[in-house]
């Protein structure tokens, strides 16, 4: 990965280990470790308005703060650290929208992808890694702790993986699926197995 500053999202459920591969991948590329919601001040202050629990947006509101977090993370950092030749890993992205407020709450995915767009002028990651897990799993590692977001009922969980798995399934050369039920190592080898595949180690 030494020509040119490539977008690597990890995605899944809460709950699946985003976060820990997320900057492990980081580490080992030396790229720019970002997130969504809230890697911006302004995104901070949506993240609070969306996750807080005693707070309650409309879920076509919900989606339309994402999509603020998401356009000013892309403004700066994302897109000034690619257009400098860094790569940049991000937990969390485009694809979380299409499957918590899409699939997960039921709000038309025609609009969310036109939604989507504009936030990302788009721009799409050159891969998208999916840590799946099982939703009882998944949940079984958030015990003792919930957002407004984790907060939600099992069923929702269930509908927001099968979105993600969905996504992958339509765009295989830019997804790779790993099984976020293997110890937290293997995971890391499966993840870097996948970029030594690329070409892109």
């Amino acid at each position: 990965m030494k020509n040119r500053g490539r977008f690597l999202v990890v995605e899944g459920i809460d709950g699946c280990g985003k976060s820990t591969q997320a900057a492990r991948l980081a580490a080992r590329l030396g790229a720019v470790l970002t997130f969504e919601m809230g890697a911006t001040p302004l995104g901070a202050a949506v993240r609070q308005l969306v996750l807080e629990p005693t707070s309650h947006p409309s879920d076509m509101a919900e989606a339309l703060l994402i999509a603020a977090d998401r356009a000013q993370h892309m403004a700066e950092i994302v897109v000034p650290a690619l257009s400098a030749g860094r790569h940049v890993v991000s937990d969390r992205h485009a694809a979380s929208t299409i499957a918590y407020q899409g699939w997960g709450r039921g709000l038309a995915l025609e609009d969310l992808v036109v939604l989507v767009e504009l936030a990302t002028a788009g721009r799409r990651p050159d891969l998208t890694i999916l840590l799946d897990l099982p939703v009882a799993s998944a949940r079984a590692r958030l015990a003792g702790r919930a957002d407004r977001m984790e907060s939600n009922e099992e069923a929702f969980f269930e509908r927001v993986r099968a979105g993600y798995l969905a996504q992958a399934a339509a765009a295989p050369d830019e997804w790779a699926i790993i099984d976020a039920t293997r110890p937290l190592d293997e995971v890391s080898a499966l993840v870097q197995e996948v970029l030594d595949a690329r070409g892109w180690s």
